[in-house]
């Protein structure tokens, strides 16, 4: 989160605004928020609708859109490597050289997006609609039904059905397997309310030369 506050400190004068949304329940995603104190508009979205509308499957992803709300780039990784999955998962050190290539990634995609803040169109990094559409990651029927499926379960979930609720998370997983943020809502949570239990490594683990975040594609 002091990444994107910093970024809404330094853009605040090029009529850009930082907008996070938390696919999380409200009272695991409230205190992070509280404790932040961001000056930018954070939401929490404990339905997934964002995900469904924009194909969200992990986080961070963006998405850029204009000032007439046009799409200039659809839904991607928001600078972040898969460098974490070459830590010592012993010590939580991670090598030099996968520490300075989550640096590069980081810093390139927030240049690139700060010359947007300030160049508008005129900015490199924002596609012309058929690039826009050329990207696109459109959800399949699968996607679709996991969504219905999720959505149903966050319902059963807020009137005390607890046993069915979770049912319906697995069956919304099984469905769309790409989804991380889906899994993360009925995976076991450490003392941080942070999916990050041996049944993530093993997921993890599991995709083999697959990426957990799928590779930044920006000029740099």
């Amino acid at each position: 989160m002091p990444v994107w506050q910093s970024l809404a400190e330094e853009t605040k004068d090029d009529d850009f605004v930082v907008l996070t949304v938390a696919l999380d329940q409200p009272d695991a995603a409230r205190p992070w928020i509280e404790a932040a104190a961001p000056t930018y508009p954070c939401l929490i979205d404990r339905d997934h609708r964002t995900a469904e509308l924009y194909h969200f499957t992990n986080v961070p992803q963006a998405t850029w859109i204009d000032e007439a709300g046009r799409i200039v780039r659809p839904p991607e990784n928001a600078g972040q490597t898969d460098a974490f999955r070459r830590m010592d998962r012993s010590t939580s050190t991670f090598p030099p050289d996968a520490l300075a290539e989550r640096a590069r990634v980081k810093n390139l995609y927030l240049s690139a997006l700060k010359d947007w803040a300030r160049r508008g169109a005129q900015s490199p990094h924002a596609l012309d609609a058929a690039a826009v559409r050329a990207r696109l990651q459109v959800p399949d029927a699968g996607a679709a039904e996991a969504h219905a499926v999720f959505r149903l379960g966050q319902v059963l979930l807020r009137d005390g059905r607890v046993h069915e609720a979770t049912a319906c998370f697995g069956e919304a997983s099984r469905l769309h397997p790409e989804s991380w943020a889906i899994w993360r809502q009925h995976a076991e949570k450490d003392a941080r309310g942070l999916a990050t239990s041996a049944a993530f490594w093993e997921r993890v683990d599991a995709l083999g030369d697959r990426p957990y975040h799928r590779p930044l594609a920006i000029g740099g």
